[in-house]
């Protein structure tokens, strides 16, 4: 990809970033680990290096972009857990109904949980650990999955409910 055309995908795709990232991210400033400038552009930096990546439409982009912010977040997390030597740890707070309907704040290791009960869901069903990726980490809603995932809404309502059931109890 040359300079040129990496401009042209960041200028193209910067204003969807900082929506996700915005939704994705509460409190920002110095009280966060990322905020949402930071995530926005480790996010666009991914995107780039993945070469010519074409996306027929918004919904897609927005799937794969959720899991690209996942990647940074669970990144971010593991990092800041491995160089943390105590006191005075500063949180991700993420907002979604996943860490809602478990009834525990989202903060960096509830986040590294979080991810990790998706890995155990992808081996049980893909489509719903997919569904619980868009919706948490892209705060997309049912709609905008339905379309990325190619299956109605209320295909979409269905996974989410049944994965959130697994996710509260893999949460507890």
């Amino acid at each position: 990809m040359s300079d040129a055309d990496a401009d042209a995908l960041f200028a193209a795709t910067y204003r969807e970033l900082r929506l996700l990232a915005r939704a994705r991210l509460r409190g920002g400033g110095r009280n966060t680990l990322l905020d949402t400038t930071a995530l926005v552009h480790e996010s666009y930096l991914r995107l780039s290096r993945g070469g010519e990546l074409q996306f027929p439409d918004r919904p897609r982009f927005l799937a794969y972009a959720s899991r690209v912010m996942r990647s940074v977040i669970i990144d971010m997390v593991r990092q800041r857990q491995t160089d943390r030597h105590g006191g005075g740890a500063v949180h991700v707070t993420l907002t979604g109904d996943v860490a809602d309907a478990a009834g525990v704040p989202a903060d960096e290791a509830h986040i590294v949980r979080v991810h990790e009960a998706l890995l155990e869901l992808a081996r049980v069903d893909e489509r719903m650990a997919q569904v619980v990726e868009m919706r948490y980490f892209g705060g997309l809603n049912d709609l905008e999955i339905a379309e990325a995932l190619q299956v109605t809404d209320r295909t979409v309502r269905r996974d989410w409910e049944q994965a959130r059931l697994f996710l509260a109890e893999a949460l507890k």
